[in-house]
Protein backbone atom coordinates (compact mmCIF):
# COMPACT_ATOMS: atom_id res chain seq x y z
CA UNK A 1 0.00 0.00 0.00
CA UNK A 2 1.48 3.24 -1.12
CA UNK A 3 2.28 5.67 2.07
CA UNK A 4 0.48 9.01 2.44
CA UNK A 5 2.54 12.24 1.11
CA UNK A 6 3.82 13.43 5.13
CA UNK A 7 4.24 16.65 3.98
CA UNK A 8 1.26 17.13 1.51
CA UNK A 9 -1.04 15.53 3.62
CA UNK A 10 0.05 16.25 7.78
CA UNK A 11 -0.56 19.93 8.88
CA UNK A 12 -1.27 19.88 12.61
CA UNK A 13 0.90 18.12 15.41
CA UNK A 14 -0.87 15.65 17.51
CA UNK A 15 1.64 15.35 19.84
CA UNK A 16 4.58 17.79 20.85
CA UNK A 17 7.07 17.11 23.46
CA UNK A 18 9.02 20.12 25.13
CA UNK A 19 13.04 19.62 26.49
CA UNK A 20 11.08 16.76 28.53
CA UNK A 21 12.98 15.61 31.45
CA UNK A 22 12.27 12.57 33.45
CA UNK A 23 14.06 11.39 37.20
CA UNK A 24 12.71 8.72 39.03
CA UNK A 25 13.49 9.59 43.11
CA UNK A 26 15.33 12.37 44.48
CA UNK A 27 18.91 13.33 45.00
CA UNK A 28 21.79 11.41 44.91
CA UNK A 29 19.57 8.27 44.10
CA UNK A 30 17.59 10.02 41.75
CA UNK A 31 17.49 7.31 38.50
CA UNK A 32 17.28 10.09 35.27
CA UNK A 33 15.18 8.50 32.27
CA UNK A 34 14.81 11.54 30.37
CA UNK A 35 17.08 13.82 29.92
CA UNK A 36 15.65 17.16 28.07
CA UNK A 37 13.88 15.34 24.89
CA UNK A 38 12.22 17.28 22.06
CA UNK A 39 9.87 15.46 19.18
CA UNK A 40 6.85 16.59 17.61
CA UNK A 41 4.46 14.28 15.84
CA UNK A 42 2.91 15.03 13.08
CA UNK A 43 -1.43 14.17 12.69
CA UNK A 44 -1.60 11.09 10.64
CA UNK A 45 1.47 9.73 10.96
CA UNK A 46 3.21 6.53 11.80
CA UNK A 47 6.10 6.76 14.49
CA UNK A 48 8.31 4.31 15.93
CA UNK A 49 10.48 4.61 19.43
CA UNK A 50 13.84 2.25 19.48
CA UNK A 51 16.71 2.32 21.79
CA UNK A 52 18.54 0.08 23.94
CA UNK A 53 17.18 -1.21 27.43
CA UNK A 54 17.11 1.48 29.69
CA UNK A 55 17.09 3.95 27.10
CA UNK A 56 14.32 5.97 28.15
CA UNK A 57 11.36 3.80 25.38
CA UNK A 58 8.68 3.51 28.01
CA UNK A 59 9.54 6.59 29.31
CA UNK A 60 8.70 8.28 26.56
CA UNK A 61 5.55 7.04 26.23
CA UNK A 62 4.55 7.18 29.86
CA UNK A 63 4.71 10.79 29.29
CA UNK A 64 3.61 11.31 25.83
CA UNK A 65 0.27 9.35 27.46
CA UNK A 66 -0.41 11.38 30.32
CA UNK A 67 0.52 8.31 32.18
CA UNK A 68 3.38 9.91 34.01
CA UNK A 69 3.94 13.62 34.55
CA UNK A 70 7.46 14.94 33.67
CA UNK A 71 9.87 16.12 36.24
CA UNK A 72 10.52 19.35 34.09
CA UNK A 73 9.22 20.11 30.31
CA UNK A 74 5.79 20.29 28.47
CA UNK A 75 3.81 18.07 26.95
CA UNK A 76 0.36 18.85 24.16
CA UNK A 77 -1.55 16.46 23.63
CA UNK A 78 -3.69 17.55 20.02
CA UNK A 79 -2.85 21.04 21.32
CA UNK A 80 -3.63 20.56 25.14
CA UNK A 81 -1.05 20.94 27.64
CA UNK A 82 -1.10 18.59 30.23
CA UNK A 83 1.44 20.59 32.78
CA UNK A 84 -0.74 21.41 35.88
CA UNK A 85 -2.96 18.34 35.28
CA UNK A 86 -4.79 16.98 37.95
CA UNK A 87 -4.61 13.40 38.16
CA UNK A 88 -8.43 12.80 37.66
CA UNK A 89 -7.86 15.15 34.73
CA UNK A 90 -4.95 13.04 33.19
CA UNK A 91 -7.02 10.33 33.59
CA UNK A 92 -10.40 11.84 31.99
CA UNK A 93 -8.18 13.25 29.11
CA UNK A 94 -6.69 9.40 28.63
CA UNK A 95 -9.95 8.11 28.71
CA UNK A 96 -11.33 10.51 26.06
CA UNK A 97 -8.40 11.35 23.94
CA UNK A 98 -5.82 8.38 24.03
CA UNK A 99 -6.03 5.09 22.98
CA UNK A 100 -3.63 2.20 24.32
CA UNK A 101 -2.55 -1.10 22.77
CA UNK A 102 0.08 -3.13 24.47
CA UNK A 103 1.94 -6.80 24.15
CA UNK A 104 -0.58 -7.87 26.94
CA UNK A 105 -4.31 -7.24 25.17
CA UNK A 106 -6.14 -6.71 28.18
CA UNK A 107 -8.85 -7.66 27.56
CA UNK A 108 -11.98 -8.66 29.80
CA UNK A 109 -12.67 -12.23 29.48
CA UNK A 110 -16.46 -11.98 30.54
CA UNK A 111 -17.21 -9.94 27.73
CA UNK A 112 -17.82 -10.20 24.20
CA UNK A 113 -16.08 -8.69 21.43
CA UNK A 114 -18.12 -5.78 21.15
CA UNK A 115 -18.73 -5.18 24.92
CA UNK A 116 -14.37 -4.97 25.55
CA UNK A 117 -14.10 -2.26 22.02
CA UNK A 118 -17.11 -0.20 23.34
CA UNK A 119 -15.79 -0.46 27.19
CA UNK A 120 -14.09 3.15 26.84
CA UNK A 121 -17.07 4.73 26.15
CA UNK A 122 -19.34 2.65 28.35
CA UNK A 123 -17.08 3.79 31.15
CA UNK A 124 -17.84 7.46 30.14
CA UNK A 125 -21.22 7.01 30.08
CA UNK A 126 -21.24 8.24 26.77
CA UNK A 127 -23.46 6.20 24.25
CA UNK A 128 -21.79 4.33 21.47
CA UNK A 129 -21.29 5.89 18.13
CA UNK A 130 -22.61 2.59 15.98
CA UNK A 131 -21.74 4.45 12.85
CA UNK A 132 -18.26 4.22 14.05
CA UNK A 133 -18.19 1.29 15.77
CA UNK A 134 -19.07 -0.50 12.49
CA UNK A 135 -16.28 1.47 10.36
CA UNK A 136 -13.63 0.11 13.06
CA UNK A 137 -14.83 -3.35 13.02
CA UNK A 138 -14.44 -3.34 9.41
CA UNK A 139 -11.25 -1.87 9.51
CA UNK A 140 -9.72 -4.25 11.78
CA UNK A 141 -11.22 -7.23 10.29
CA UNK A 142 -13.60 -8.44 12.96
CA UNK A 143 -17.11 -8.15 11.53
CA UNK A 144 -19.01 -11.12 12.20
CA UNK A 145 -17.33 -11.57 15.99
CA UNK A 146 -18.60 -8.99 17.64
CA UNK A 147 -20.40 -11.54 20.02
CA UNK A 148 -17.38 -13.83 20.88
CA UNK A 149 -15.08 -14.03 23.76
CA UNK A 150 -11.47 -13.77 24.04
CA UNK A 151 -11.06 -17.31 24.89
CA UNK A 152 -13.17 -17.92 21.34
CA UNK A 153 -10.63 -15.68 19.30
CA UNK A 154 -6.78 -16.51 17.93
CA UNK A 155 -3.89 -13.97 19.51
CA UNK A 156 -4.27 -11.88 16.50
CA UNK A 157 -7.53 -11.79 16.61
CA UNK A 158 -7.53 -10.46 20.33
CA UNK A 159 -5.09 -7.99 19.40
CA UNK A 160 -7.44 -6.93 16.76
CA UNK A 161 -9.65 -6.43 19.36
CA UNK A 162 -7.13 -4.40 21.51
CA UNK A 163 -6.63 -2.06 18.08
CA UNK A 164 -10.52 -1.60 17.90
CA UNK A 165 -11.04 -0.64 21.39
CA UNK A 166 -8.04 1.76 21.05
CA UNK A 167 -9.60 3.26 17.62
CA UNK A 168 -12.72 4.03 18.82
CA UNK A 169 -12.65 6.95 21.07
CA UNK A 170 -11.45 8.69 18.02
CA UNK A 171 -8.01 9.31 19.77
CA UNK A 172 -5.54 11.92 19.20
CA UNK A 173 -2.68 9.25 19.46
CA UNK A 174 -2.61 5.10 20.05
CA UNK A 175 0.55 4.60 21.88
CA UNK A 176 1.52 1.14 20.92
CA UNK A 177 3.81 -0.97 23.39
CA UNK A 178 5.44 -3.83 21.61
CA UNK A 179 1.94 -4.62 20.48
CA UNK A 180 3.66 -8.00 18.41
CA UNK A 181 5.77 -9.12 21.40
CA UNK A 182 3.11 -11.73 21.85
CA UNK A 183 2.47 -13.03 18.62
CA UNK A 184 4.28 -15.17 16.22
CA UNK A 185 5.52 -13.87 13.42
CA UNK A 186 3.14 -13.96 10.67
CA UNK A 187 0.64 -12.78 12.56
CA UNK A 188 2.51 -9.82 13.86
CA UNK A 189 3.19 -8.90 10.55
CA UNK A 190 -0.56 -8.63 10.08
CA UNK A 191 -1.48 -6.31 13.29
CA UNK A 192 1.81 -4.03 11.89
CA UNK A 193 0.31 -3.76 8.40
CA UNK A 194 -3.18 -3.20 10.20
CA UNK A 195 -1.58 -0.02 12.29
CA UNK A 196 -0.11 1.35 8.84
CA UNK A 197 -3.66 0.68 7.26
CA UNK A 198 -5.32 3.17 10.00
CA UNK A 199 -2.88 5.76 9.64
CA UNK A 200 -2.93 5.66 5.52
CA UNK A 201 -6.67 4.87 5.51
CA UNK A 202 -8.43 6.11 8.63
CA UNK A 203 -5.94 9.20 9.24
CA UNK A 204 -4.92 7.86 12.87
CA UNK A 205 -1.81 9.28 14.71
CA UNK A 206 0.46 6.10 15.80
CA UNK A 207 3.52 6.60 18.19
CA UNK A 208 5.07 2.16 18.52
CA UNK A 209 7.69 1.25 21.00
CA UNK A 210 9.40 -1.62 19.48
CA UNK A 211 12.67 -3.97 19.84
CA UNK A 212 11.81 -5.41 16.38
CA UNK A 213 13.51 -3.93 13.06
CA UNK A 214 11.18 -5.40 10.88
CA UNK A 215 8.20 -3.86 13.02
CA UNK A 216 9.78 -0.10 12.70
CA UNK A 217 9.68 -0.44 9.16
CA UNK A 218 6.34 -0.58 8.85
CA UNK A 219 6.40 3.44 10.56
CA UNK A 220 7.00 6.43 8.35
CA UNK A 221 9.85 7.46 10.54
CA UNK A 222 11.94 5.28 13.77
CA UNK A 223 13.06 8.08 16.62
CA UNK A 224 16.57 6.62 18.15
CA UNK A 225 17.11 7.19 22.07
CA UNK A 226 20.15 6.81 23.65
CA UNK A 227 20.41 7.11 28.15
CA UNK A 228 17.44 9.06 27.75
CA UNK A 229 18.41 11.31 25.12
CA UNK A 230 17.09 11.74 21.29
CA UNK A 231 20.12 10.18 19.81
CA UNK A 232 18.61 10.40 16.01
CA UNK A 233 16.10 9.66 13.40
CA UNK A 234 15.40 7.80 10.39
CA UNK A 235 12.74 8.13 7.77
CA UNK A 236 11.29 5.55 5.38
CA UNK A 237 13.12 3.07 7.15
CA UNK A 238 13.92 -0.06 6.19
CA UNK A 239 14.61 -3.36 8.67
CA UNK A 240 18.42 -3.21 7.70
CA UNK A 241 18.78 0.82 8.17
CA UNK A 242 17.00 0.47 11.37
CA UNK A 243 19.28 -2.56 12.80
CA UNK A 244 22.48 -1.13 11.32
CA UNK A 245 21.61 1.94 13.69
CA UNK A 246 20.61 0.32 16.41
CA UNK A 247 24.26 -1.52 16.23
CA UNK A 248 25.76 1.47 16.40
CA UNK A 249 23.70 2.52 19.62
CA UNK A 250 24.92 -0.91 21.02
CA UNK A 251 21.98 -2.76 21.19
CA UNK A 252 22.44 -5.69 18.64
Amino acid sequence: MARKSMAAEVSAEALRMETVSKTYGSGKRGVPALSELSISLRRGTYTAVMGPSGSGKSTLLHCAAGLDAPTSGRVWLGGRELSGLTELQRTELRRDRVGFVFQAYNLIGSLTTEQNITLPARLAGRPVDRDLLRQVVDAVGLTGRLDRRPSELSGGQQQRVAIARALVTRPEVVFADEPTGALDTRTGRQVLQLLRTVVDEVGQTVLMVTHDPVAASYADSVVFLADGRLAGELARPTAEQVAERMTRLGEW
